[in-house]
C-alpha cells in the first residue's frame, strides 16, 4: 500500500473511533499488538552444550528458543511458573526449573556484555509474571477501586461535555441557518425595492405620455373649430357668383373633408389619452402592490432578527467547574454500575465490529501484497496463518510436554 493509500484509511479509521481517550486507544492498540508473533520479545544468541547457535526470546510469557532464521515459531519454550531460578557465571547461564526432578539446563550467550541485560529482562519478567498471580493487598484492591470510581467519573463527565457540544453544535447550526435565511430575506427586499423603483419610473413616463395626448388632441379640436369657421365664412361668401360659388363649394368639399380628417384624429387622439390615463392607473397600483410586498417583506426580517438570541438558541451555553461537580450516592453508584455493564456490552460489539475491520484490512493488505518483496519471515508467517497456529497455540502446543523432556531436547538441539 502507497503512504497515500495509507493516509486515507487511516484517516476513515481515526473518524470512526473518534472521542476516546489517550488511555482507551492505547489500550485498544495493546490488545491488538499482544497477539503479534514478535511483540514483547526480545531476542538473544546463545549456544547450548553442543555448540548449536541458536535465539534466546525472553518476553512475558517465559523463555523461548528459536532457531537463528526463524524468529516467529519457537522450537521449545519454558513458561515462568516452571523456573525456579536464573543466574549466570561470566558467559554461562543457569536455569533451575521448579521440579527439583528436572536436571538444570545451561546456554552460553555469545556477548558478555548482554548477559546483564539478560538476567535483568528473566528477573523483570519473571517478577511481573508472579505479581499478576498474586491476590491484591487491601490497599491495592482500594486503589483499584479509587481508581475505577475516578474513571467512572471522568467518563460520566465526559458525557457530560459531549452533550454540552452537542448542544453548542446544534445552536450553531441554528445560528447559521437563522443567518442565511436573513440573507435570504434581505436579497428579496433589494429585489423588490428594485421592482418597485422600477415600477416608478414607469408610472413617471406614462404620465409624461398621457400628459402630451391631451395636449395634441386640444391642439385638433382646435384646429377643427377653425375649420369649421372658415367653413361658414366660405358659404356666406358662396353667393358672389357661379364661379366663385362653384370654387367656395370646392372649398368647401375640402374643407370639410379636412374638418372630417381631424374630427376624426381628435378622436383617436381621445381614445389614446383615455388608454394613456388607464395605463397610469394600472402603474400607480402595481406601485401601491410593490410597496405593500415590501412592507410585508420588512416586517418579516425584523421579526426574523430577534430571534437570533431569543427563541432559536439556548439562552446559556457557558458551562463552569461548579456545573461539572456532583457527589456521588447509592442511587449514583447504582445508575454507574448500570452504565457500566452496559458499556461492557457496548464494547464486546465494539471489539467484534473492530475484528471485522482488521479482517478487511488484512484482506485488502494481502490483495496488495507484492511477491518479489517478501522477506523470509513473511513467507514463515503466511505459512503458519495457512496452517491455523498463532502465538499463543503454539505456546499451548509447547508447554504440554513435561519440562524434563524440554530440557532434553533443547539440549539435543
Amino acid at each position: 500500500m502507497t503512504a497515500e493509500m495509507w493516509e486515507e484509511r487511516i484517516t476513515a479509521c481515526y473518524a470512526e473511533h473518534r472521542g476516546r481517550t489517550r488511555d482507551e486507544a492505547e489500550m485498544e492498540y495493546l490488545k491488538i499488538a499482544q497477539d503479534l508473533d514478535m511483540y514483547g520479545v526480545n531476542y538473544f544468541l546463545i549456544r547450548n552444550k553442543k555448540g548449536t547457535g541458536l535465539l534466546l526470546g525472553v518476553d512475558a510469557l517465559g523463555l523461548h528458543i528459536y532457531e537463528p532464521d526463524n524468529r516467529l515459531t519457537p522450537k521449545c519454550s519454558f513458561p515462568w511458573n516452571e523456573i525456579r531460578n536464573i543466574s549466570y557465571s561470566d558467559k554461562e547461564f543457569t536455569i533451575k526449573p521448579v521440579d527439583k526432578k528436572t536436571n538444570v539446563f545451561k546456554f552460553n550467550s555469545s556477548r558478555l556484555r548482554v548477559n546483564k541485560l539478560i538476567l535483568q529482562l528473566c528477573i523483570g519478567n519473571h517478577d511481573l509474571f508472579i505479581r499478576r498471580r498474586r491476590v491484591d493487598s487491601l490497599e491495592v484492591q482500594q486503589m483499584r477501586s479509587q481508581a475505577r470510581e475516578e474513571r467512572a467519573r471522568k467518563q460520566v463527565e465526559r458525557q457530560r461535555l459531549q452533550r454540552e457540544k452537542q448542544l453548542r453544535e446544534d445552536a450553531e447550526r441554528a445560528r447559521d441557518e437563522l443567518k442565511r435565511r436573513l440573507i435570504q430575506l434581505q436579497d428579496e427586499a433589494h429585489m423588490a425595492n428594485d421592482a418597485l423603483l422600477r415600477s416608478e419610473q414607469t408610472a413617471d413616463l406614462l404620465a409624461e405620455k398621457a400628459q402630451i395626448a391631451e395636449e395634441e388632441a386640444k391642439l385638433l379640436a382646435q384646429k377643427a373649430a377653425e375649420a369649421e369657421t372658415e367653413m361658414q365664412r366660405i358659404k356666406v361668401t358662396a353667393i358672389r357668383g357661379q364661379e366663385e360659388r362653384r370654387l367656395m363649394e370646392q372649398k368647401m368639399l375640402e374643407a370639410e373633408m379636412l374638418a372630417l380628417k381631424m374630427a376624426e384624429e381628435s378622436e383617436r387622439r381621445a381614445k389614446e389619452a383615455e388608454q394613456l390615463k388607464q395605463d397610469l392607473q394600472d402603474a400607480r397600483e402595481s406601485e401601491r402592490r410593490a410597496k405593500h410586498k415590501l412592507l410585508e417583506i420588512t416586517s418579516r426580517t425584523v421579526y426574523a432578527g430577534p430571534g437570533l438570541q431569543s427563541d432559536s438558541m439556548p439562552r446559556d451555553l457557558s458551562f463552569s467547574r461548579e456545573n461539572l461537580s456532583f457527589d456521588f450516592k447509592d442511587t449514583d453508584m447504582k445508575r454507574l454500575s448500570m452504565e457500566i455493564e452496559k458499556e461492557k456490552v457496548e464494547y464486546m460489539e465494539k471489539s467484534k465490529h473492530l475484528q471485522e475491520q482488521l479482517n478487511e484490512l488484512k484482506t485488502e493488505i494481502e490483495s496488495l501484497k507484492m511477491k518479489e518483496r517478501e522477506t523470509p519471515l513473511d513467507i514463515i508467517h503466511n505459512q503458519n496463518a495457512e496452517q491455523g497456529t498463532s502465538k499463543h497455540s503454539n505456546f499451548k502446543k509447547l508447554t504440554l510436554q513435561s519440562t524434563k523432556s524440554r530440557v532434553a531436547f533443547f539440549e539435543e538441539l
